[in-house]
């Protein structure tokens, strides 16, 4: 099991340039991978990409990749030569015109603009985005780690609440026949009352008690949650991404306890679905970091 939030890293070197790659991400319903590159490797952003997207199936991930220059023979000054020369026939111009001396030399001629210029040699973009990818490679088993050390403690924190879960359903289960049996005795109580201890009717009594036991019977419901407790506890020990699956099933869990709650008003059950909605709701929350 893995987080969705984590942090990874690599550096390396290629034809001169040091580079560094910092991948994070954090909580998302879908894969959004956006990826930052300086403008001169803007090239190696889908392949980065298309690394990220066949390694992570959903979360907000940023990578952020960082270049600098490892060695000044990286650089070359280059020559407008044809520039240079239209600046000199103008400056001879001008002199001729003005019967000034023309005094120009190689460094003036330099210092005017564009006649040099400072730039970078040039880099395979082949080999360059093949050294960007396995830095990317690198960077996303650094964030695995992260992520599967947050896995295991996100594993035991839903395992623990499924217990209680499990012990709750087994307290409503326990209680519900009672709900039955105390209707049973109000109801009694309530007709002797009404009729003045005259005979009462036990086979009324049993009908109604029959009928609000069917009413409030959640034994469909308790089963069908114990069965979705042992779907999850399956999906614990999964080794591909099933947060989305488990945020589905969830949904289920929900549904059985609104029910339970809608058909029990003994105050001691209602009080038992209040405590058994609050630990799905923090597995819910849990949930949401889960890939």
């Amino acid at each position: 099991m893995r987080s969705m939030t984590g942090y990874g890293s690599a550096k390396g070197e290629c034809a001169g340039t040091m580079m560094r790659l910092e991948l994070k991400s954090v909580n998302n319903r879908y894969l959004d991978c956006s990826v930052r590159l300086p403008r001169n490797l803007l090239y190696a952003e889908e392949p980065i990409k298309s690394r990220v997207q066949q390694h992570i199936s959903r979360g907000k991930v940023d990578v952020f990749v960082t270049a600098e220059s490892a060695a000044s023979d990286d650089m070359v000054v280059k020559i407008n030569e044809a520039l240079a020369e239209r600046y000199a026939g103008a400056i001879s111009l001008l002199a001729e015109k003005l019967r000034l001396n023309s005094d120009l030399t190689a460094y003036a001629l330099s210092r005017l603009p564009e006649v040099l210029t400072l730039e970078k040699k040039d880099v395979d973009p082949e080999q360059m985005t093949q050294a960007l990818t396995e830095l990317t490679e690198q960077a996303l088993r650094d964030f695995d780690g992260m992520r599967l050390r947050e896995g295991a403690r996100l594993r035991e924190d839903v395992s623990g609440r499924l217990d209680t879960v499990e012990t709750l359903v087994g307290e409503i289960e326990q209680r519900s026949p009672e709900t039955v049996k105390l209707y049973q005795e109000r109801l009694y109580q309530k007709m002797c009352e009404v009729l003045q201890n005259s005979a009462v009717d036990a086979q009324r009594i049993l009908l109604e008690a029959g009928i609000f036991a069917d009413k409030v019977a959640v034994d469909e419901e308790t089963v069908r949650l114990r069965s979705h407790v042992s779907q999850m506890r399956h999906m614990l020990e999964s080794e591909i991404p099933i947060g989305r699956k488990m945020d589905f099933l969830l949904q289920e869990f929900n549904r059985e306890a609104n029910t339970i709650g809608s058909k029990c008003s003994d105050s001691t059950i209602t009080k038992t679905v209040i405590d058994l909605k609050s630990e799905i709701e923090k597995i819910r929350e849990q949930i949401q970091n889960i890939e």
